[in-house]
């Protein structure tokens, strides 16, 4: 994170952390967008210094309506669902799906507002940035 604050400019706006201090997700203000980080989290992604460096990156998309609708499109348009549309612990409702060349994309909508607070007596994660 120091280095992309470093090398390009970017601000850094939240940092979540497990109860060992083990980095989990931070975002990232450039300009008016916002750059999510995460780390090895799920059997579906890995370090570029564990596969060769291959890329591993992922795409997040933050609809505005009807994510289950997006996602049983996805789905029909042949798409791989790897997580079904679900109620996340910060407000949002996400899927994620696989595509064609297996790069998995995130599609989230906004369906309630979390304070941090609650968001990490759900989750059990300490939030820095809100």
């Amino acid at each position: 994170l120091d280095w992309l604050q470093r090398a390009f400019g970017f601000t850094r706006s939240m940092l979540i952390t497990d109860a060992d201090g083990h980095f989990g997700h931070a975002e990232m203000r450039c300009g008016e967008g916002v750059l999510m980080v995460g780390g090895a989290w799920a059997d579906f992604t890995a370090s570029p210094a564990s596969v060769e460096g291959k890329n591993t990156q992922s795409v997040h998309v933050l609809l505005t309506q009807d994510l289950d609708a997006h996602c049983a499109h996805a789905r029909a348009s042949g798409a791989v669902i790897v997580q079904e549309p679900t109620d996340q612990f910060w407000g949002d409702r996400s899927y994620r799906a696989r595509d064609p060349e297996g790069h998995v994309w995130t599609f989230s909508q906004v369906v309630r507002r979390v304070s941090r607070e609650e968001a990490e007596r759900e989750s059990g994660l300490r939030i820095e940035g809100w």
